[in-house]
């Protein structure tokens, strides 16, 4: 038991080196709605993480995220993942033609966006979720590439 704990306890270590700071996250978090509300593709795209990328992964990923552009955000944060978050985020994904993805990046957080919005037909609501990885100390999106 006590070998255990002492391996949990170095395997978390790393881990917690590896953890961004509240200033980092706070500016992936703005520069997030930032792009989103002036509808800014390119800001966007720089928030992705695209080497070894599926190319298109990236092209849903790019519209998915582009998708409702301008729209209010009503809430967006940085939140921790759960151990179902974790078990998503390494599952392979099916993709057309056959093919397996998986995430590039092991995610730290997931973004987690509210978007209100009313036009003639009434007010809408939605939430989307979107995971987070770090790479070389910065966060970004990463995008699923061919399993391995």
């Amino acid at each position: 038991m006590m070998r255990l704990r002492v391996a949990a306890l170095l395997f978390a270590v790393p881990l917690a080196a590896l953890a961004a700071t509240f200033e980092q996250e706070k500016a992936f978090v703005a520069a997030y709605r930032s792009a989103f509300e002036a509808k800014d593709a390119k800001a966007f795209e720089s928030l992705l993480y695209t080497k070894g990328a599926d190319p298109q992964a990236l092209g849903f990923y790019r519209m998915m995220m582009t998708e409702g552009m301008g729209s209010k955000i009503s809430s967006i944060a940085l939140e921790p993942l759960t151990d179902a978050d974790r078990a998503d985020a390494a599952k392979a994904m099916p993709a057309p033609g056959g093919r397996t993805l998986r995430l590039t990046l092991v995610p730290v957080r997931k973004l987690v966006i509210k978007r209100t919005g009313k036009d003639a037909s009434g007010s809408s609501s939605s939430t989307s979720r979107v995971y987070v990885a770090e790479d070389g100390g910065r966060l970004v999106i990463p995008v699923p590439g061919p399993a391995k």
